[in-house]
């Protein structure tokens, strides 16, 4: 009987598993947490859709990040370091020389942050849901530690005095609540509010004109 040897057959190996530091993981996390925390908030968002975003189990997150709230925070913190690192690039890139003569240092830091609210809106909507985290103490000393490096990121790139930067950090307030409404300008007088307060068809009654409560026109009409 004819026998077969095995011994000299090829076998086939299975490349081992390549493993991703858990430094890389993180980061993917938080970067993750980034885009779902914009949409759902903190309470709203559960762990376990952050961690299939990136493919691992919802246990492996909690042995990167100590709770939910921690891996919040750590996406908070990229979006404000993402506006700092923002600035930074536009600062260095801003030539008085060759600008346009209408536009300083201040407008173009923020034709910068402008471009970025239209081309990435979740990192526009996390910093909503950050303020709106506010009620919790821990969150609102990070976000307050966050608000103020990037104050003071903006103060030592223009060597503005504190009048000016309100100025400008007002503006930013103004542009952020205008991108999430998805409107271009936010003006008493705009065209859509004034479209909401006077709606097609809605009869508008003239300035300074009173309404008569009803059965007043009878009554006058009487005592005549």
């Amino acid at each position: 009987m004819a026998t077969t040897d095995l011994t000299n057959q090829p076998t086939e190996q299975k490349s081992p598993r390549q493993r991703i530091p858990a430094a890389e993981r993180r980061d993917a996390l938080i970067d993750a947490a980034v885009h779902e925390f914009a949409h759902g908030g903190l309470h709203g968002t559960p762990v376990d859709r952050i961690a299939r975003r990136v493919g691992v189990a919802q246990p492996y997150v909690f042995s990167l990040f100590a709770n939910k709230r921690e891996l919040f925070l750590a996406a908070v913190e990229r979006c404000f370091d993402r506006v700092g690192d923002l600035f930074s690039r536009a600062a260095a890139e801003f030539d008085p020389a060759t600008a346009p003569p209408d536009v300083d240092l201040f407008m173009a830091l923020g034709n910068a942050y402008v471009e970025v609210l239209d081309t990435d809106r979740a990192y526009l909507m996390l910093q909503h849901q950050a303020y709106a985290a506010c009620d919790d103490e821990v969150i609102r000393a990070r976000v307050r530690a966050c608000y103020a490096k990037l104050v003071s990121r903006v103060e030592q790139l223009t060597q503005a005095e504190p009048e000016r930067l309100d100025e400008f950090f007002r503006y930013g307030m103004w542009l952020n609540v205008q991108a999430a409404m998805g409107v271009e300008d936010l003006s008493a007088g705009c065209e859509w509010i004034q479209a909401e307060q006077h709606p097609a068809g809605a009869e508008q009654q003239p300035a300074g004109a009173e309404q008569q409560p009803a059965g007043a026109e009878q009554q006058s009409a009487g005592a005549q």
